[in-house]
């Protein structure tokens, strides 16, 4: 893109297309590539070790 470009930022909108949710994008090894070949394989194995770790506390800090 050119830096010339000069936008009118007060007319512009966001995008329709854009996906609105945050997305991470996480490269693995081959090896677990050919266990996992699809990220909602991933995501239950993720949460299923998750879910064993313990719960941490939450700590409620104090404004004096």
């Amino acid at each position: 893109m050119k830096t010339n470009y000069k936008l009118d930022y007060k007319r512009s909108k966001p995008n329709r297309f854009a996906v609105t949710e945050q997305q991470i994008v996480v490269q693995i090894d081959e090896d677990v590539a050919k266990v996992f070949d699809s990220s909602a394989k991933v995501n239950s194995a993720l949460r299923a070790i998750i879910s064993a770790y313990p719960q941490k506390s939450k700590k409620t800090s104090s404004h004096n």
